[in-house]
């Protein structure tokens, strides 16, 4: 390499203006998960910025979902260092021009600022910079989804990913980072799933006893649900969406509940899948049906001792360089580092920049995280 590690950390202060306007190309730019045409005009701006770094980039193609990026730079048929993240955000049409990128004093809002195109910036500008120092420490593959918060519901990109990781020496991911300067080493999987009940429809005046009411059955299921939470196992249920009925002189002919499962192992989700089917099962009134329908499954990402292992040499490159010491920690919302961990790759998630409020309008990042953080990229790949 033709720089030392000073130098190329220089080269970050002097980028500082490219790095933003990197960062607002890809906020400026509706690419919500449902919005397709979004999600792969976002990866062509990240292909061309990425063929100028050196790689080269290839796509699988999804009819109904954003598409799966990846680029590789050096013989990744070799031991590799895998960089992931997604391209897609939870925002709706119309949001980036309601609220495009602003930078106010020294923080950043816009839509997926935070979740995750900051985390996307630091590893484009990191890997400009090595590539223009001549780096060839380690051949590098990117591995970036573009359904990611749909849980690749329309698409095969677990198992391709999956595929892609195979060979890693390790993986970075630079999802949502915290203020604390916490990473992380461990997150829960999801699920999501919907009961419907039919019942029968009566006048309540005049027939008050020909009804069978869906709001008093998906009643009595929902303490049910709600016991199948298991906190020892790391396994908790939420009854978040609640809905039933037309008008109050009406028997409920029809009702439904939506429920958020959280689970740390393969254990847990099996259990919850077979509870919620024999509570959909059960019948406290009848002349009610129900059914259960899973909506949403996104996989845990296990906390591996390699992982932990990982996490220890990247904490102890960051303090010898000078960077805040880092803490290690399970979460409850998941990621693609999943499919890292699932092949069996060492993975610390969560190195991209920092703020809060993913997924809401108040989602905002902390400006000099994004130089911070791509200093820190450049040092671990120099020094791991």
């Amino acid at each position: 390499m033709s720089e030392n590690l000073e130098t190329l950390c220089s080269r970050v202060d002097e980028s500082r203006d490219s790095m933003l306007a990197t960062w607002k190309l890809l906020v400026d730019r509706d690419c919500g998960s449902k919005n397709k045409a979004g999600v792969d005009a976002v990866g062509q701006d990240v292909k061309g910025i990425l063929e100028s770094a050196g790689f080269k980039v290839r796509f699988y193609e999804y009819p109904e979902a954003g598409n799966l990026l990846i680029a590789e730079r050096g013989d990744t048929t070799k031991p590799f260092v895998a960089l992931i993240g997604h391209l897609d955000t939870v925002f709706a049409d119309g949001e980036a021009a309601k609220r495009p990128f602003t930078i106010k004093d020294g923080v950043v809002t816009g839509p997926g600022c935070l979740d995750m195109k900051g985390g996307v910036t630091v590893l484009l500008s990191a890997m400009r910079i090595l590539n223009e120092a001549g780096w060839d420490r380690y051949p590098v593959k990117v591995i970036l989804a573009g359904d990611e918060e749909a849980g690749h519901q329309k698409s095969t990109a677990v198992r391709d990913m999956m595929a892609e990781a195979k060979g890693a020496l390790f993986g970075l991911n630079f999802e949502t980072s915290f203020k604390d300067n916490s990473v992380v080493i461990e997150r829960k999987g999801v699920a999501t799933f919907r009961f419907d009940v039919q019942g029968i429809g009566a006048h309540v005046g005049n027939n008050p006893k020909g009804g069978r009411s869906a709001i008093t059955e998906i009643a009595a299921k929902v303490a049910d649900i709600n016991a199948l939470t298991d906190y020892d196992e790391g396994t908790t249920l939420n009854v978040g969406v609640i809905g039933g009925g037309t008008v109050p002189n009406a028997c409920a002919e029809k009702a439904f509940c939506v429920v958020d499962v959280r689970y740390k192992g393969e254990a847990g989700i099996t259990r919850v899948r077979a509870g919620l089917k024999a509570i959909a099962d059960k019948v406290y009134l009848d002349g009610t049906h129900t059914e259960v329908t899973e909506l949403f499954y996104f996989p845990a990402m296990p906390r591996l001792e390699s992982s932990l292992e990982l996490f220890s040499r990247v904490n102890k490159i960051a303090v010898e360089h000078g960077f805040p010491e880092m803490t290690a920690k399970g979460v409850g919302g998941g990621s693609d580092s999943a499919a890292l961990t699932m092949a069996g790759v060492p993975t610390v998630c969560a190195l991209g920049v920092k703020g809060e409020f993913n997924h809401t309008v108040r989602e905002y990042a902390m400006e000099d995280s994004l130089f911070e953080r791509t200093k820190l990229l450049i040092t671990i790949l120099c020094t791991i």
